[in-house]
């Protein structure tokens, strides 16, 4: 006698996960839609590269057909690699020019840029970001770069904070710039290393000062006499000033009765407050209490009152300036 053969009973929550776990075509509807979009010529679209070789990119669209970059529509920087500048995997901005004879839709990279890059060049200039380029060459009261795939030109006077004698030098180098000029209409992409040089100075400068150790007693340089004070150079770039009631524990009613310039002086740093340096001469006359000396080299000294003496670049080598 034959055995009955029963049906696999399926529970209710084995067919809730049976379905939730079976695609259907509404899962994909987005990605159907995509696949049959008909491009046009001058769109600008998006792609994944799927393949480098040495005469062309290859790009998945996500659409009916591959997107072709050949080699000279990638990119307007002569010093461009396709082997070393393009990476598979990597997402990328082009312009549709038109299907070749298989099928395949030809792209153009660079006119992409054309046409994205301004945008982004505006909105840097702005927003006054900084961005690092590489130098590509040598021009007349200038060098040439290229940011975002445009070229752009950096005047001379823009090159650093301070004057350049010799442009070749800068040549090959990568430098930190911000956009000065972005100019769609005439292609005009001028840049600027000095704003960020001069900005970054003023930081380091700020730092410095706002590190300064209060009661130290330094040897500086007079460099400028004013009527209500003198001005002293402690070196590393700070200077400080020393009001004409801190000159001297005697009454005087000129600061020239006491210093000129170029002169030699004891000074001890009183205060520090919105980026200012206030010195005392006054303080270091009435022998206040001496505070422990700082080593250093350079070309100015530090004093605690004792035989030791530092420079400033010494006092601040260990602080780390953001």
């Amino acid at each position: 006698m034959s055995e009955e053969i029963k049906e696999p009973v399926t529970t209710p929550a084995e067919e809730t996960t049976a379905t939730e776990t079976t695609p259907s075509m509404d899962d994909f509807k987005d990605e159907i839609s995509q696949s049959f979009r008909k491009l046009e010529s001058g769109d600008i679209v998006k792609g994944t590269v799927i393949g480098v070789s040495d005469t062309e990119v290859t790009v998945d669209l996500g659409c009916y057909a591959e997107g072709i970059i050949k080699l000279e529509e990638l990119s307007n920087d002569p010093r461009f690699s396709i082997k070393a500048d393009i990476k598979v995997g990597e997402e990328i901005s082009a312009k549709v020019l038109r299907e070749d004879k298989e099928g395949n839709i030809l792209l153009s990279r660079k006119q992409a840029d054309d046409v994205l890059a301004w945008d982004t060049l505006k909105q840097m200039m702005a927003d006054h970001t900084i961005a690092t380029v590489k130098v590509a060459q040598e021009v007349k009261s200038g060098v040439v770069t290229y940011l975002n795939g445009i070229r752009a030109f950096i005047p001379a006077s823009k090159l650093a904070a301070g004057y350049v004698e010799d442009l070749s030098t800068f040549v090959g180098k990568e430098i930190e710039v911000q956009v000065i000029t972005a100019d769609q209409e005439n292609k005009k992409l001028v840049l600027s290393a000095k704003d960020v040089a001069l900005e970054k100075a003023r930081e380091e400068k700020k730092s410095r000062i706002a590190n300064l150790p209060i009661g130290t007693v330094v040897t500086g340089k007079v460099e400028k006499i004013m009527q209500f004070g003198v001005f002293v150079d402690i070196g590393d770039g700070l200077s400080g000033l020393v009001h004409i009631s801190q000159m001297s524990t005697k009454r005087i009613k000129t600061p020239d009765e006491v210093v000129k310039v170029g002169d030699e002086v004891k000074v001890k740093i009183r205060d520090v407050k919105d980026g200012k340096i206030s010195l005392s001469m006054r303080a270091v006359e009435e022998k206040d209490k001496p505070q422990e000396a700082v080593e250093s080299s350079g070309p100015r000294e530090y004093s605690s009152g004792g035989e030791a003496a530092t420079s400033l670049g010494s006092l601040l080598k260990n602080i780390k300036l953001s």
